[in-house]
């Protein structure tokens, strides 16, 4: 079983793939969005979750996905498909980082899709490259909330803390325009959907051949979050608009 099927097993019950709840999300759009005729684009946007609600939202919204995973991509149409939103959205199976288009976009969302780029930097740096003037950009990765472990290092990579993540993102010339911190409940909840959804699927199905392979990496994941990195990761997801140059700081 590979990884893009754990994945998507284990996103069963908790679509938005990263610790946000539903109220969450929402709000996130609600800021992001600049208008009702917007032009979206998501890089490594997986099952298109956040545009199908945007697009739910915005009856003149039109969006661009862009993911390697292919059964993510078709499990993105079929939901488009049965929310009638089909005809407003694009999606393109390649390499998020490769990714060009013909026309920016108005708003340019990634979350937890930074691995995809090589880090936060490198993702907004592509998110740039694409934005309209006026755009904005939806971003959201993780953070040390404490000092971690060298358990929680290795198994996440080396990151900064929130005050630091959000100084370099405006150094880099972005502003802040509003945020979300993730609670210890949104952290929690995606956590156990993840785990207990992949643990849920294994026991449901064992006689499929991946079904030992699904519960050893649920087993595997939730040790790993439980006695790793629980403690220490946060998840920050922000609204970013361009600082003009006449106002960015200085690096």
């Amino acid at each position: 079983m590979n990884r893009e099927l754990i994945s998507r097993l284990a996103h069963a019950d908790h679509p938005i793939a990263a610790p946000l709840d539903d109220e969450a999300v929402r709000r996130l759009l609600d800021r992001a969005v600049p208008r009702a005729d917007a032009r979206v684009l998501d890089l490594g946007c997986g099952g298109a979750e956040w545009l199908l609600r945007a697009l739910t939202a915005h009856p003149r919204l039109r969006a661009e996905g862009v993911d390697i995973s292919e059964r993510g991509l078709a499990h993105a149409r079929e939901r488009a498909s049965d929310l009638g939103v089909d005809d407003r959205l694009v999606l393109h199976r390649q390499d998020a980082a490769d990714f060009t288009a013909s026309d920016p976009f108005d708003l340019v969302i990634s979350v937890g899709a930074t691995h995809a780029f090589g880090g936060l930097r490198a993702t907004l740096d592509a998110a740039r490259k694409h934005l309209a003037p006026g755009g904005r950009v939806l971003v959201g990765d993780g953070y040390w909330e404490r000092e971690p472990g060298p358990d929680a290092v290795e198994m996440l990579g080396d990151m900064d803390d929130l005050p630091t993540t959000v100084d370099r993102i405006v150094a880099d010339g972005w502003t802040p325009v509003h945020a979300h911190i993730s609670t210890r409940h949104e952290l929690d909840a995606y956590e156990w959907s993840w785990t207990g959804s992949l643990a849920a699927w294994a026991l449901d199905h064992a006689g499929d051949p991946g079904s030992a392979q699904a519960l050893e990496a649920a087993t595997t994941h939730r040790s790993e979050w439980l006695h790793g990195y629980r403690d220490a990761f946060g998840f920050v997801t922000l609204v970013l608009r361009p600082t003009p140059e006449s106002l960015t700081p200085s690096r």
